[in-house]
């Protein structure tokens, strides 16, 4: 099967409502680049939520018109198994229609075995670390707090979804990692180096872009943080270093995003300072990073996270953790810590206090870096993946 110089054709399998909030942005913002990049994209959602583009064919699994399989009725794993057998079903019908196949977790093992065996090269996207490693410190962290997760909550543990993740990274061609760190996860673990494919994510550069404001005259450093407020995201560390650092009297400290259940009374006294706001939920979070100087995210697990390229474009300077995952170069763009140093990243906070011109130098190297971290780089990277996917899985056949 030789198509050297014909488009990449790609049955692209997505369990939930593609187009819908978290990971479902980054789907539809990958088949989207994909499209763009040159790639023939049929997409097979559970349901579609917004259109994507016109050049994409889509087929939902668990939908048809507006009538759609209730996933809260179904359970999510049931959904997930009926959406995984459907498209594996279509697969088998479309031998020598497909070049490559890219799933996503918890609805992909029927798929993955049926590639498997017609010879397609299929990967599996790894948003987040190896499951079994996030569990794990996630559960030490809360430990270490003395919070309790939620039972429903995406890093509680669950023993079916560990068997079921586990079962398809046995059985993906390649893994697809969106950052060095989530790639480390799986071979610390004992996968080969040749199963994982390096890609990454991108940002909205229609949504997140910099201020006109004057930044010279402002006093005081301003530091954000966005997302899930939970142990696994850090914030504990980012208020023990704020209010460790000469920035916080002068500076302020916003905190954008909802609190886990016994997350903010274990913090309090840290979140009633008055450099500290704490804002809840926010619908202007693009706004936000206009406004800052930095954005914050010492996460203990992450994949890559999608804040921190929306925050670079924004204009913010990133202070964050090796584990965030975010696409930066440390002491260019970025300062980066070792997940739970907090002396180091009080002294990066001090740092960026202290000198306005190094903070303006950060920010000029990351808004030059814009290009190469939006969701169209990304596609035309993924693309590339699939190329040399392809090219590996054919060289293996003729051997």
């Amino acid at each position: 099967m030789s198509r050297r110089n014909e488009s990449i054709r790609v049955l692209y399998s997505f369990p939930h409502k593609l187009g819908a909030d978290r990971i479902c942005t980054t789907a539809w913002q990958q088949v989207n680049g994909l499209s763009a990049a040159g790639a023939e994209v049929l997409v097979c959602p559970g349901a579609l939520s917004r259109p994507v583009s016109s050049n994409i064919r889509v087929r939902p699994t668990l939908a048809r018109g507006k009538i759609r399989i209730p996933y809260k009725i179904l359970g999510s794993m049931r959904a997930f198994a009926l959406h995984d057998y459907i498209v594996s079903r279509r697969l088998e019908k479309m031998v020598g229609e497909v070049d490559i196949v890219h799933t996503w977790p918890s609805g992909a093992l029927r798929t993955l075995k049926t590639a498997a065996r017609l010879g397609i090269p299929a990967l599996l996207e790894r948003p987040n670390a190896h499951t079994r490693f996030a569990y794990e410190v996630v559960q030490k962290e809360c430990e270490r707090l003395g919070i309790v997760l939620p039972p429903n909550h995406e890093h509680a543990f669950k023993e079916d979804v560990l068997i079921k993740e586990e079962a398809e990274y046995e059985l993906a061609y390649r893994l697809l990692c969106p950052s060095d760190f989530v790639a480390r996860t799986f071979l610390d673990r004992g996968f080969a180096q040749e199963k994982i494919a390096r890609h990454q994510y991108g940002f909205d550069e229609k949504v997140y872009y910099p201020g006109h404001a004057a930044r010279e005259d402002r006093t005081g450093l301003s530091m954000l943080f966005v997302g899930g407020c939970a142990p696994r995201k850090g914030l504990h560390y980012a208020l023990q270093a704020w209010l460790q650092s000469e920035a916080h009297s002068d500076g302020k400290f916003l905190i954008a995003g909802a609190f886990v259940p016994g997350y903010a009374e274990k913090l309090a006294p840290m979140l009633d300072h008055p450099s500290v706001h704490v804002l809840g939920h926010r619908n202007d979070v693009s706004e936000l990073m206009r406004n800052s100087d930095v954005l914050i995210l010492p996460s203990i697990e992450e994949g890559s996270a999608l804040v921190t390229s929306e925050a670079q474009g924004s204009g913010c300077v990133l202070l964050v953790s090796e584990a965030a995952g975010a696409i930066c170069k440390h002491m260019e763009s970025a300062l980066v810590h070792r997940v739970g140093d907090v002396q180091t990243l009080t002294q990066h906070i001090n740092m960026l206090h202290q000198d306005r011109a190094l903070l303006e130098r950060m920010r000029e190297s990351a808004l030059r870096k814009i290009p190469e971290i939006t969701w169209t780089a990304a596609g035309v990277k993924l693309l590339e993946v699939y190329r040399a996917t392809i090219a590996a899985k054919h060289g293996e056949n003729r051997q």
